[in-house]
């Protein structure tokens, strides 16, 4: 059987969010992509906490859910403040349905909430570069 190099396999996850966050730093300030701000936040996260899945696991789990992938690495990265976590993860499941494409309960993300859920995202992929000593540098390369 072929092993698997786990921590090259967390670095491409890690690299993928990269790619995420990359995409939303080009359209960050466009009012009207702010539902995609949030959906591309929302996807780097979930590739954050697959990296760390993987990093001690052969098996990523078939999960989109935000709240049970951070109930799987939350011994690894430690997020204060959930409501952001949540309001992601709502955004995400609901983004399957037109109708309610990225909306948050009070309607389009703003902005604010869009640069929010940026900060958010960037500050767990630091700490999850912290957690698997990945310097942040090489992906700017």
């Amino acid at each position: 059987m072929k092993e698997v190099d786990n921590s090259n396999l967390s670095k491409e996850w890690v690299k993928a969010a990269f790619y995420d966050l990359e995409n939303i730093r080009y359209i960050l300030k466009a009012e009207h992509l702010t539902h995609i701000v949030a959906l591309h936040s929302q996807q780097a996260i979930e590739k954050l906490f697959k990296a760390l899945i993987i990093q001690d696991s052969n098996t990523i789990p078939k999960v989109h859910d935000l709240i049970k992938l951070y109930k799987l690495v939350k011994k690894k990265i430690v997020i204060e403040d959930d409501t952001l976590l949540e309001d992601l993860n709502e955004l995400y499941l609901d983004s399957r349905y037109p109708s309610d494409m990225g909306l948050l309960p009070y309607g389009k993300p703003s902005l604010e909430d869009a640069k929010e859920f940026y900060e958010f995202a960037q500050g767990i992929f630091d700490d999850v570069c912290e957690v698997l000593e990945i310097e942040k540098e090489l992906f700017y390369e």
